[in-house]
């Protein structure tokens, strides 16, 4: 019951915060449901309100994806994200997880710095992020904080970042969650309460940050996107 209501609150925020910055789902519910499961269940746990409030968040920007970007980076990102769930139980650890960390610190550093506001990313580096972002979040669940941390280098408004990383992590749940339906699907039905609460929750939560994202100014989005993804990788480092 207590594990419920904690996964009700993180979910909603979770769902908030990810109609904001284009992230945060996995990598608040990742670390949460791995507390009570063991690290591919609670990654596969993750992907289904993960993949619900994408989806959702998808729909109602659809009209402010960046194409151009997506079909550079989000192809990429699913390649790498089937890449990475296939992996997933012979290559995920500790190296893992410090280098998905300090990754994500540079790139907050580089976003509040500014630095990543001078680096702009063109076709060829556009695929390698797209594949390096997906594989990771394939791995450990958590390629949306590397995946916004890239789309900074792209000249994007608030709402195109949000809708074109949103439309990426669309399709690398697609790519990646028939692997986790496959192999963790005897446990997933075991867990139907959770996966429903974390469902109702994130679906909330997205609706709610979608009226906070409308007002929130270019140059301030950028910075809170790059402090979070900032403090992810420091979170990251402390479970290292």
């Amino acid at each position: 019951m207590i594990f419920d209501a904690i996964t009700a609150a993180a979910a909603l925020a979770a769902g908030g915060i990810a109609a904001v910055t284009g992230f945060g789902i996995g990598s608040l519910l990742t670390p949460l449901f791995n507390v009570r499961y063991d690290m591919p269940l609670a990654v596969a746990l993750v992907s289904i309100p993960h993949f619900v409030a994408t989806a959702l968040r998808l729909w109602i920007m659809r009209h402010d994806v960046n194409r151009r970007v997506l079909v550079s980076f989000g192809l990429m990102s699913a390649a790498g994200g089937l890449t990475g769930a296939l992996l997933q139980r012979v290559v995920s650890g500790r190296s893992l997880t410090i280098l998905l960390a300090v990754l994500l610190t540079f790139a907050g550093i580089a976003g509040l710095t500014g630095l990543s506001g001078r680096l702009r990313l063109g076709r060829t580096s556009g695929w390698i992020a797209g594949i390096l972002s997906g594989a990771l979040g394939g791995l450990v669940g958590n390629q949306g904080g590397i995946r916004s941390a890239a789309l900074l280098g792209y000249d994007l408004s608030p709402a195109a970042f949000v809708a074109t990383a949103t439309a990426a992590g669309v399709i690398v749940d697609a790519a990646r969650m028939p692997v986790y339906i496959v192999t963790e699907r005897s446990r997933l039905f075991q867990e139907t309460q959770v996966i429903a609460i974390a469902v109702a929750s994130v679906v909330a939560g997205t609706l709610i940050g979608q009226r906070l994202l409308r007002g929130l100014p270019e140059s301030r989005f950028r910075k809170v996107v790059a402090l979070l993804v900032l403090l992810l990788g420091l979170y990251m480092f402390s479970r290292a």
